[in-house]
């Protein structure tokens, strides 16, 4: 059917080689769904499915929902049963793909084959947490709160820019070009198809780690708010990388909330703002065909360094404040100093703090 097979003894999440950034969007959105979704591009053999079905074993008993690219739209969004309606008066709701998804994960292959009407269908879900039938003037809505993950090959054809947009982040993978970790791929590879049991039972204890701080992340996060300099900072970002729209703004903020969480942090820092921003912005900023994917670090640091400048926290006046006291006193008391002490031409005078100390004598 729908629901993905799972062997006895998966391939563990934790013995995944590299792919950091893709493993944390994967954990960012199951800690926050309403992220909505991840986007993962790259070529075939860069672990982009192994990783999404290693993942899923994370979230417990949850469901691990495959869409095939020609699912109707019945199969997907689910059906409304008409006799029903006309015999008893109410609707009789056929669950779809989106409904099985609820508390799991909705995986689709090659998502940029995807029919865009049901590219549609599975972002409202993600976004929204439901999924709403209407036939004949009913309608009916089920819950479909899921993680949404579309993996693609860019070389078989791009998403809609429109589409692209509405997936909560992207991650573009590729295969490692260090010996030493295609290396440690293979060795592991081969180790799990020799003894399958006894390789997922070393690295269980590791996933039982990440799977229990998903769990603890998953009611942190519910605390957790972002400040007013949070928020105006997420806006200077947005608006300096030209992103259309507002719907980056809300993602940064819900990856933001989602990664001090995982963090096991108390409030949002500039830290994660930043993580977010890496997630976030990649696949909606403007760029030519041929530009690198990904973004600028170095812009991105820039970015970050204006946006504490211009919207600074009460730390950082408190930070300025005392530096400038500081400055006040030792200028006084230089002044004080020279005052009291005649100065000539063969004597040395102290540089004040953050000037260099030179001699004036001969």
């Amino acid at each position: 059917m729908g629901t993905c097979g799972r062997t006895l003894y998966p391939y563990p999440f934790s013995a995944v080689v590299g792919q950091e950034r893709l493993r944390l969007a994967l954990l960012l959105c199951a800690i926050s769904p309403r992220i909505g979704g991840v986007v993962i591009r790259g070529e075939k053999g860069t672990a982009k499915t192994t990783t999404v079905r290693a993942f899923a074993r994370l979230l417990g008993e949850a469901p691990l929902v495959d869409l095939p690219i020609g699912a109707t739209e019945d199969r997907v969004v689910g059906s409304l049963d008409m006799e029903t309606v006309l015999t008893t008066g109410k609707a009789r709701y056929n669950p779809g793909l989106l409904s099985q998804a609820d508390g799991g994960v909705l995986y689709v292959d090659e998502v940029n084959l995807l029919a865009d009407h049901l590219v549609d269908s599975l972002l409202d879900a993600a976004a929204t947490g439901q999924v709403t039938v209407e036939r004949d003037g009913i309608s009916y809505s089920s819950p479909a709160n899921f993680v949404l993950v579309g993996t693609m090959n860019p070389e078989e054809g791009e998403l809609r820019p429109q589409l692209l947009d509405r997936f909560g982040l992207a991650v573009d993978v590729m295969a490692s070009k260090d010996t030493d970790v295609r290396a440690e791929i293979m060795r592991r590879r081969l180790a799990f198809e020799s003894a399958p049991q006894s390789f997922a039972q070393a690295w269980s204890h590791e996933d039982a780690s990440t799977a229990l701080q998903i769990q603890k992340a998953k009611q942190r996060v519910q605390q957790l708010q972002l400040s007013n300099v949070n928020l105006n900072r997420i806006a200077h970002l947005c608006a300096a990388f030209d992103v259309d729209g507002m719907r980056a703004d809300l993602v940064i903020a819900r990856t933001a909330l989602a990664h001090a969480a995982w963090r096991g942090a108390s409030m949002v820092e500039d830290e994660d703002i930043r993580v977010a921003a890496e997630l976030a912005l990649p696949h909606r900023r403007r760029r030519d065909p041929f530009d690198e994917p990904g973004l600028d670090q170095e812009q991105l640091d820039q970015e970050m360094e204006k946006a504490r400048d211009q919207h600074p926290d009460a730390s950082d006046k408190a930070e300025e404040s005392q530096c400038e006291k500081e400055q006040h006193g030792l200028e006084n008391k230089s002044s004080e100093t020279q005052s009291e002490q005649p100065t000539s031409d063969g004597q040395e005078e102290c540089a004040t703090t953050g000037a260099p100390f030179r001699s004036t004598g001969a």
